[in-house]
């Protein structure tokens, strides 16, 4: 069971700038390029943990750099999540490539994303990890406000 987080801005709605980049440098998001600062809930879950926990005790015009473990970020890949399907019990597959990104739906007709691995000629393949799992992340987050 993972702790809760505490800090002053837990339970507050917090407005950050930030940059993502993975360990050699390469950019994978930045609200400074939307020109928009990101709107969340601090401690509510709604980012991944290691960000959260960074913010929750940041000062308004506080900018910090973190470095994330995959545990703090968007957790390993999960094995189970990779699946092959035949491609005659799944309408429209013929037409998939690899390395399309794709929706299925789950037993409850919730659609997930899941990306196309590999594709025999009776089978294809998805993975629905996301596609940060097992990456380590780097991010400076700058907090705009607090509110």
């Amino acid at each position: 069971m993972e702790t809760a987080l505490t800090g002053r801005n837990v339970g507050k709605t917090c407005r950050t700038h930030y940059r993502g980049t993975f360990n050699n440098g390469t950019q994978f998001d930045s609200s400074y390029d939307r020109g928009q600062p990101l709107e969340f809930t601090c401690g509510a879950g709604q980012m991944i943990r290691g960000f959260d926990a960074a913010v929750a005790d940041m000062e308004v015009g506080q900018i910090v750099d973190i470095h994330l473990m995959p545990e703090e970020a968007y957790g390993m890949p999960d094995p189970n999540a990779i699946f092959t399907v035949e491609i005659a019990q799944l309408p429209g597959a013929e037409n998939l490539e690899v390395g399309q990104q794709v929706y299925l739906s789950n037993q409850l007709g919730q659609p997930f994303p899941v990306k196309v691995t590999a594709k025999e000629e009776a089978t294809i393949t998805f993975d629905a990890n996301h596609e940060m799992a097992g990456k380590e992340l780097n991010f400076r987050i700058e907090l705009v406000e607090v509110k």
